[in-house]
Parts: C-alpha cells; structure tokens; sequence
C-alpha cells in the first residue's frame, strides 16, 4: 500500500506521516524538492532526528547543497525506493508538499532526456507488435511505427492504468491532503518563520553565504533567498522575514491549485487541539474502518 501525505507547506504533513507509518508499519518516503539537500534543514523545515521516532526515512539529505537535483532525478531514485520497501513488504508513505515530484514519481510521466525503461533492440517490429497484442487483441498502431510500438509495450511492462483524469498510473495510491482554513493556515506559517529564527535560520543562511554558495537551491528556496539579499544590504532583517512569511504563503496557494488540478485529492480538515482525531480519520479511511 502507498500513501500519499500532501498538503500546504506549515500544515502538519510530518507529524501525521511519522504517527500513521507506526500504525500501519511503513516507511517513509521524502516528496520535498529542498528536503533533498544535505546541511540544509531549518529553512526547509527538515524532520529532525528524534522526531523519526526509529520509523525507517528515506530521500532525505542525499545530495550536496552545490548540486543541481532534478525532478527526473527523483522519479528514478523515488521509484527505485519504492520497489526496495515493496520487497520487504512493508507500506509505504510518501510525504511532502512539492506535487511535481509525486506525479513524477506516481504516474506515468516522460522526461525528454529519458531514455525507455526497457531496451526492446533486440526484438523486430513484428515481434514487438506481437507481444502488445498479446495484453491489447484491438492494437491500433501501424506496424512500422516503431516509436509508438516501443511506448505502447513500455507502458504495459510498467502495468499503467489509469486514474479517471485521463493520466496513467504506475502505482496505485491513497491520496491524502491536509488542510485548514486559510487563516490558521497562514498563522501557521508566519509563526514557523519565527520558530525558524529561534532555532538558527539566520545563522544557517549566513554560513552558505559566507561560503558564497549560490546554487539552485539556495537561490530558490524559500528562506535562503531573502536572507541573502539582507546579507546583500539590499533590505532589513525585519522586511527579508516579512518577505519569507509572504512567499510562504503565496506557495502555500500554488501548492493548492497544483494538488486540485492534478490529483483526485481526499482532503482532511486537521484539528490542532486534537491531532490524534485526524490521525484517527485518515486511518480510518485508508483501511477501509467504518
């Protein structure tokens, strides 16, 4: 079984990854595009050691800060992990607020610079024509088109099917995504910054800039960027945390509009003062309890 835990950015996704992984005995997958990166951890909000609570994680810190990490990159490595946890039989739980690289990973999505999954050179036209029809008796390609014939037998190796929205999955998955009303939300947020700056987000950011690393994800990633541009002199500490809030919350809103538009989302209303009743609704859902 895999489970998808998204949501916007400040909403409680890791607690509830962490506490539904003890329930269903799982291991967690990473779906954060900077919780990637080594040494970069209080701007990104990074789970901390002893917040794991010995539950098995996965993706996290696997690249240098300097490296440029992409979302092909991702879907290789988040499938690879996904089959090794299969092979033990235990679930799995992918985490994290970046949409593009759970679709990547989830469905059947092509890169440009991908090259097949399987290396069909060694069989002929016909042969590759054959073994489609073997699984689709109604093919509807030409036999020389052996481009198309490629990607058709591609897709039925990856045993694709589809999720009602016309794209083709290569998991089947349970989506769920957390919520709240947007100025909880934003509240939330806001006072994470703050919890950042108490636990060294400036410190952390002056120590990259003093090593004058500039790299995609620092020059990008929420936190970093506006710090440098204190460090720069160009505005005040004060309006660089301002700016950190803001572009926090606007993410917040572009991660809504993604998830919306691209997944079957099953939203869940988070209660703060109880959070063990929404862990109980989402397991409830996931296994099926009435």
């Amino acid at each position: 079984m895999i489970i998808v835990i998204t949501g916007p950015t400040g909403v409680g996704k890791t607690k509830m990854s962490v506490e539904l992984a003890k329930r269903v005995d799982a291991e967690i997958i990473n779906a954060d595009s900077m919780q990637v990166y080594k040494n970069l951890d209080i701007a990104t909000a990074k789970i901390k050691e002893e917040e794991k609570d010995n539950v098995p994680h996965h993706l996290f810190d696997i690249v240098e800060k300097e490296e440029n990490y992409t979302v092909y990159d991702y879907q290789k490595d988040c499938r690879k992990t996904i089959n090794e946890i299969a092979s033990r039989n235990k679930n799995i739980i992918i985490v994290g607020g970046t949409g593009l690289y759970i679709k990547a990973a989830l469905y059947n999505y092509n890169f440009n610079e991908e090259s097949n999954t399987y290396d069909f050179s060694n069989m002929t036209n016909e042969e590759l024509y054959n073994k489609i029809k073997e699984t689709n008796p109604n093919i509807n390609v030409h036999i020389n088109n052996r481009k198309r014939l490629e990607r058709d037998l591609t897709k039925i190796n990856n045993n694709t099917i589809s999720d009602g929205k016309g794209n083709e999955i290569i998991y089947p998955f349970n989506i769920i995504g957390l919520t709240t009303n947007r100025d909880e939300l934003y509240n939330r947020i806001n006072k994470r910054v703050e919890l950042m700056v108490e636990e060294g987000l400036i410190e952390e950011a002056r120590d990259l800039y003093n090593k004058n690393i500039n790299s995609k994800a620092i020059m990008t990633g929420i936190g970093y960027k506006e710090l440098y541009k204190y460090f720069d002199g160009d505005i005040t500490l004060e309006e660089a945390l301002e700016l950190i809030k803001r572009n926090s919350r606007r993410y917040a809103k572009r991660q809504y509009t993604f998830f919306n538009n691209q997944f079957n989302m099953n939203w869940f209303e988070v209660n703060y003062d109880n959070f063990n009743e929404t862990i109980d609704e989402v397991y409830k859902f996931i296994t099926k309890e009435d």
